[in-house]
Order: C-alpha cells, then sequence, then structure tokens
C-alpha cells in the first residue's frame, strides 16, 4: 500500500493503523480517511490479522477530527467518511481504539464506532460539532447514545464539554484506563488475549452485536447528505470561520 497520511504495521496477528499527522493532532483530511479506508481493508482481507488496533502518532492526540485547514487537493468528502465508519463496524476482527492523547470531533466519534477503547489517564474526550457548524448524523449521535445512555449523549452534544479519561470510564465510554507509559503494553495484552480466540466466534458474535444497530447505517446516509448542504450554508460557514480565527461563532441571527 502507498500510504501517505497513515502508518500500517501487521505484526504477530495484530493490525496496527497509526493516523500520522502529530503536526496537526492527527486531524484527518480527504488523504487520511482514504489512507485509514485503505488501511482496514488490508487488515480485512489478510487472514493473519486477527485484531486490528486505531491509533494516533505521537502522545498528544488519538485524532482531533476533521482538519479545518486541510488542503483542497485533498478535500474531505463525507460519503468517504461514512465509508470509513462502515468498514470499521464490518471489518469482521475486533478493532480496539488505543487513545493515547485527545479524541475530539470526529476523532471521538472513530473511537466511539470501534469495538473497544483504552485510554491514557491523559486522555481527552469530546465533541465540537455545534460549535463550530457540523454535527455527525449517524454513529456519531445515535449510536453514541446506545454506549452512554440518551442523556449524557445530548449533553456531550449540546454543551460540547471536554471529559478526562476517569469520567469517560465512570459513563462507560472506555474499557480501560491506564497510565499512559503503559497503553501499548496493556493493548498488547489485549490483543493477545483476542487472538487466543476462535476468529469464527469473534466474527459471528460482532456481526450480531452489530445487528442490533444497523439501522443507523441508513439514518446516517440521510443524515450526512443534509449535513453537505448544511455545509453550505452561512450558518455553518460561520462556525467554520470563528474556529480558524480563534473566536467565539455568533449564531445569535440564525433560526433557532
Amino acid at each position: 500500500m502507498d500510504l501517505t497520511d497513515v502508518l500500517y504495521e501487521q505484526r504477530n496477528g495484530t493490525a496496527w493503523i497509526t493516523i500520522n499527522r502529530p503536526e496537526r493532532r492527527n486531524a484527518f483530511r480527504g488523504q487520511t480517511v482514504r489512507d485509514l479506508i485503505a488501511g482496514f481493508r488490508a487488515a480485512w482481507h489478510d487472514r493473519d490479522v486477527g485484531v486490528v488496533v486505531l491509533t494516533g502518532a505521537g502522545d498528544k492526540a488519538f485524532c482531533s477530527g476533521g482538519d479545518q485547514k486541510g488542503d483542497a487537493g485533498s478535500y474531505l468528502q463525507l460519503d468517504e467518511v461514512t465509508t470509513l465508519h462502515s468498514v470499521i463496524r464490518n471489518i469482521p476482527k475486533p478493532v480496539i481504539a488505543m487513545v493515547n492523547g485527545y479524541a475530539i470531533g470526529g476523532g471521538h466519534v472513530l473511537h466511539v464506532i470501534c469495538d473497544l477503547s483504552i485510554a491514557a489517564d491523559t486522555a481527552i474526550f469530546g465533541q465540537t460539532g455545534p460549535r463550530v457548524g457540523s454535527v455527525d448524523p449517524g454513529f456519531g449521535t445515535a449510536y453514541l447514545a446506545r454506549v452512554v445512555g440518551e442523556k449524557k449523549a445530548r449533553e456531550i452534544w449540546y454543551l460540547c464539554r471536554q471529559y478526562g479519561a476517569a469520567e469517560a470510564l465512570t459513563m462507560g465510554l472506555l474499557n480501560k484506563v491506564v497510565p499512559a507509559a503503559e497503553l501499548r503494553a496493556e493493548v498488547e495484552a489485549w490483543c493477545a488475549e483476542i487472538l487466543a480466540k476462535s476468529p469464527t466466534a469473534l466474527r459471528l458474535a460482532k456481526q450480531s452485536f452489530n445487528a442490533d444497530s444497523d439501522h443507523i447505517h441508513g439514518i446516517g446516509g440521510l443524515g450526512f447528505a443534509a449535513v453537505e448542504l448544511y455545509y453550505q450554508s452561512d450558518e455553518a460557514k460561520e462556525g467554520k470561520q470563528a474556529f480558524l480565527e480563534k473566536r467565539a461563532p455568533d449564531f445569535r441571527k440564525y433560526a433557532r
């Protein structure tokens, strides 16, 4: 594979997929999403891979969401994002998010979609959509409510607060929190336990878990089509421009 923004390594039955844009806090642009899709598809078809780990380069961020300063040649298309979400959910192998720092916005959605999430005690979680004129109308909202409950999911999206790893663990957003220096070893231990299990049983279990919430995919496709139209509005543009100018957005003139 010829990857630009992502590192791919297959070792001892585990595929390690790393967003490699630490200078942008591992924010994703179009090329990043395409590389991630290629990495997950490679792991899907590699019979020697039994578990996949998704993480970010460096020790500051897992992924900080969509890159608001992404270059035009790597334009981020929402249908590619929905494809990535589907690949992570549908790959017939467990996917572990190794959250080594900020998991914000679209990066937060990525870890939510993964089967398991293990985080460093320095990790930070949260959504930014309504603050910057955006939203995830699919798994990032509806499935999040399955994970943490309706009330907490609405709080996460409506208020756009940030949460430390300990609080995220308490709300059910994570499987385990460990000191940052122990994160890689802990994830490797979980991978080893998974690799000792029946791959067919794991595949069937994952498909069974997914069956309960697969309807979100269709709703999300419709929702993302609406979001593409929303991005063309002055309201959404105000959110993005305010973010780039590092000021508070002024949404007061838009209908509520």
